[in-house]
């Protein structure tokens, strides 16, 4: 297993992925250290001997932001906010995502503007290197004042407190410590605040989707190329001349990667008897290209954001300055999550297209890619369902962002919603996976009709390696297991085809 220490060097959103595939320790740097060490003993100074109001230190929190709390209650206060905040509802959060989550908050409690202890930050490493994972909801954060109710779920689990999965099964928290030898943190002023202010439940969402999301638009290219070698489409409009007089980068990237795919295809390079393919084949580098584009930017907003200080307040020891401001104001990253959703939900969108095209009886293939049509309905329905799954996507870009309700009694009077933008762009990547892997079902079916002519060496090693997880459909049978093949090859060749 490899190994990682989180310092105060910039990370990548690709260096995440050991992390979040649990195939790597994680161990504090001793620059970490000595930044928190740093910033607590400066708080702790702070706090020694003087009544001067700090927000969510010595005050309550939210619309309690005037009451003081005296010195005796400090820490009973960080206790009671841990537990009063923990409010999740709705589905789990999946694995790789609480072990974003565990790292990230990890990294943004060991900037040393925080005020976090050492062994706080130590437990949520220790917590992420046993793989004991919190339970934690996906509904209860408002995107602003941090991501409150997720991670009031994750620090629970450093209390002995909620539930934990660990090998396979939910257990109580406190049992689960006590197995990976760990003891409960005693927490102390402001570090309940410092664990649930922050936005690592949309970051560590955002984070596994640029993840996720580059690897499906390569596959997308190479699943569209072969619906093109189907369909006997034509490869001048992926030539490089068409695309440097538009001068996007995206869309450039896309017609090398599909000219590098179709190289030595016996088919692409025969005579066609048509002179243009319909938008869903002729303008795939205009679509994915764009998508290209913009997941670029959508992973610089986030990868600033994985590297940065997101509780509230921010403490700076060597200016003498505790500040109430706004670093969990999620806003930033709403906005980019739900751009994700917008993207990738058009990824899915075009590849409908492309099967719609397929069954469609044109250009010498049969009428639902099977024989005897009419007595055999084929792959009519499966692209009602890509349908079905497209159509919901589009519901579920209905832009988040764009939404705020107060709460607090009116002290957070403007919230980003970014969690809701968050789960719902995961929702539709995880459609979009369904409907390539229709469309890739489709045209591994329909290539079968344009042998004995070949496509190029690498397709036609995509289709062997398909062929053994999917048969070719004779005739009309139960064919949801043949779709469930499909998503989990998708899901596995994603894997191989990387970045």
């Amino acid at each position: 297993m490899d190994h990682h220490t989180l310092s105060p060097a910039p990370i990548t959103i690709d260096e995440l992925q050991n992390i979040r595939d649990q195939r790597c320790t994680v161990e504090l740097s001793g620059e970490s250290v000595s930044r928190i060490e740093h910033c607590r003993q400066y708080l702790d100074n702070k706090l020694s001997g003087q009544n001067v109001p700090i927000y969510g230190i010595n005050t309550g929190f939210g619309a309690l932001h005037s009451t003081s709390i005296s010195e005796e209650n400090l820490e009973q206060l960080q206790i009671n906010l841990v537990r009063s905040h923990a409010c999740g509802m709705g589905d789990e959060v999946p694995a790789p995502i609480v072990r974003l989550m565990l790292y990230l908050k990890a990294r943004g409690l060991s900037y040393g503007h925080s005020g976090a202890q050492t062994a706080t930050v130590k437990g949520l490493i220790a917590l992420l290197n046993n793989n004991a994972l919190p339970v934690i909801y996906q509904q209860g954060s408002l995107g602003a004042s941090g991501d409150l109710a997720p991670l009031a779920h994750l620090t629970l689990a450093l209390l002995g407190e909620g539930e934990v999965n660990w090998k396979g099964k939910r257990s109580n928290a406190d049992e689960v410590l006590s197995a990976c030898d760990m003891q409960p943190i005693t927490l102390k002023s402001k570090e309940g605040l410092a664990l649930l202010n922050g936005t690592q439940f949309m970051s560590s969402y955002a984070s596994h989707l640029v993840l996720e999301s580059r690897r499906l638009i390569r596959l997308a290219d190479e699943i569209a190329a072969l619906s093109l070698e189907a369909f006997d489409g034509r490869i001048e409009p992926f030539g490089p001349q068409v695309h440097a007089i538009r001068n996007h980068q995206g869309q450039q990237q896309v017609a090398k990667h599909f000219r590098s795919i179709l190289e030595g295809s016996e088919l692409i390079n025969r005579p066609k008897k048509h002179v243009q393919d319909p938008y869903c084949f002729r303008c795939i580098p205009q679509v994915h290209g764009a998508t290209r584009d913009a997941l670029e930017y959508i992973a610089s907003v986030v990868e600033r954001e994985i590297n940065a200080v997101t509780d509230n307040p921010t403490i700076f020891p060597d200016d003498d300055m505790v500040v109430s401001a706004g670093n969990f104001h999620g806003q930033p990253l709403a906005l980019a999550l739900d751009h994700m959703a917008l993207i990738m939900a058009e990824i899915g969108s075009i590849s409908e297209r492309r099967t719609y095209k397929l069954i469609s009886g044109n250009r010498g293939l049969p009428a639902f890619l099977v024989a005897n049509p009419g007595l055999n309905s084929g792959f009519m329905i499966p692209q009602y369902t890509a349908a079905s799954i497209v159509s919901q996507n589009k519901g579920l870009c209905f832009p988040a962002s764009v939404d705020t309700i107060d709460s607090s009694n009116g002290q957070e009077d403007h919230v980003s919603m970014g969690a809701n933008a968050a789960t719902k762009a995961f929702r539709v990547v995880e459609n979009v996976k369904t409907v390539l892997a229709i469309e890739l079902m489709n045209a591994a079916q329909a290539f079968e009709f344009r042998r004995p002519a070949k496509t190029s060496a690498h397709l036609e090693q995509l289709l062997q390696n398909y062929r053994k997880e999917v048969p070719f459909m004779e005739s009309d049978t139960y064919i949801k297991p043949m779709m469930d093949s499909s998503r989990e090859f998708v899901e596995a060749y994603a894997n191989r085809v990387g970045r």
